[in-house]
């Protein structure tokens, strides 16, 4: 081989080498391309299809519990207070002493009277053993029929004011009696307002009697209802939380407005298991007027915004779902659903989960029936 063939392959090398690293210089030095773009993942949400339901049509009034049984105890007789034996709550039986009004004058009439009346009965008692005897004389033609006739008066007139005389001692002891206060049958003692020692008459008002096991709830209807009220109809009592007290039905309606309230009267009976109730008591009294089926959602999928109710829809876009705030107008709840009035359609899903997270058209994957149950009983 001659030297300038062996010199230009050795100037080739280098060449070759450079290259070489060259390109893996610019190789190094080149950015890697970006992943491909993606959009926002779909978020779970829970929903639940607004489906028709049996929601009752009410309204509520304010109404008053009362006894069946209920009296004012009033004395019939004068006099001053000598005993108070019972104090306001007590539970008493009929017969029960109570009150006692000093006695001590009335008494005393009873045995002035009863002293009257000794001699009018040795009267009566003489002249019914003489008139035996003079009738035995008048047969046996001893005296004469005009002495038996003076016998037979006398007779009568001692009988008659023996009679009179007894009359008016068995009146002054009855009314002894009226200076006890017993209690008219079993029941509860209500407010006490006189003390001991107190001067009573006919007007005072001693106490009050109510008999807890008959009570029912004094309901007064809007006359604008006086065609839509009737017995059978079912009444829930409810506490001022909206917790139900009691169950029950009307049984009267009175036939007449009230002037003074113009409303009608409308009563209901109260369960004697319902223990939370008194006489006396005021409570709210919701009425059912009929029953219909219509559009319910889950309290849970509302939310209130200045005022104004929206609800969160999961709505079809492009290939998937979005959640789309829908205004609606709703009725009072019953349970723990809400009739729907307006703004929704019966099979729209409303989203229950995650609702203060979402936003317009932000991406949804709706799980279906993962809600909670709807109940539309009160």
């Amino acid at each position: 081989m001659r030297w300038w063939q062996r010199s230009g392959r050795s100037r080739q090398a280098p060449v070759v080498v450079a290259a070489v690293v060259m390109a893996a210089l610019v190789s190094g030095c080149k950015k890697a391309d970006p992943p491909a773009a993606t959009g926002p993942q779909a978020m779970p949400v829970q929903v639940q299809a607004v489906s028709l339901n049996a929601v009752p049509t009410t309204d509520t009034y304010v109404s008053t519990i009362k006894s069946r049984r209920s009296t004012t105890l009033q004395p019939q007789v004068d006099g001053n207070l000598t005993k108070i034996l019972v104090k306001s709550g007590d539970q008493v039986k009929a017969g029960q002493l109570m009150m006692v009004i000093d006695p001590l004058k009335q008494r005393a009439t009873v045995e002035a009277q009863q002293a009257a009346e000794q001699p009018l009965k040795a009267t009566y008692d003489y002249n019914q053993v003489d008139i035996v005897r003079e009738e035995q004389l008048y047969k046996a033609g001893i005296i004469s029929k005009q002495a038996y006739d003076q016998a037979v008066q006398s007779f009568q007139n001692s009988k008659a004011a023996l009679d009179a005389a007894s009359a008016q001692t068995k009146t002054q002891r009855e009314e002894l009696a009226y200076y006890e206060i017993r209690a008219p049958y079993d029941g509860i003692v209500g407010d006490i307002p006189v003390h001991l020692g107190d001067y009573v008459s006919s007007t005072t008002v001693l106490t009050t009697v109510d008999e807890g096991k008959d009570l029912e709830a004094y309901i007064y209807v809007p006359t604008q209802r006086a065609g839509q009220v009737k017995t059978g109809q079912a009444v829930d009592l409810l506490d001022v939380s909206g917790n139900v007290l009691a169950h029950s039905n009307i049984y009267f309606v009175s036939p007449e407005v009230d002037n003074d309230l113009q409303g009608i009267l409308a009563k209901a009976p109260i369960p004697r298991s319902s223990l939370q109730l008194r006489n006396g008591q005021i409570v709210n009294a919701r009425i059912t007027w009929n029953t219909a089926q219509v559009p319910t959602i889950p309290v849970l999928a509302v939310t209130l915004i200045g005022g104004q109710t929206f609800v969160y829809v999961a709505a079809a876009q492009g290939g998937g779902y979005a959640a789309h705030q829908v205004s609606v107008l709703l009725g009072e709840p019953v349970g723990n659903v809400y009739p729907v009035l307006g703004g929704l359609k019966t099979g729209d899903r409303v989203i229950l989960s995650g609702i203060q997270m979402l936003q317009e058209g932000v991406p949804v994957m709706p799980l279906e029936g993962a809600g909670p149950a709807q109940h539309a009983g009160g």
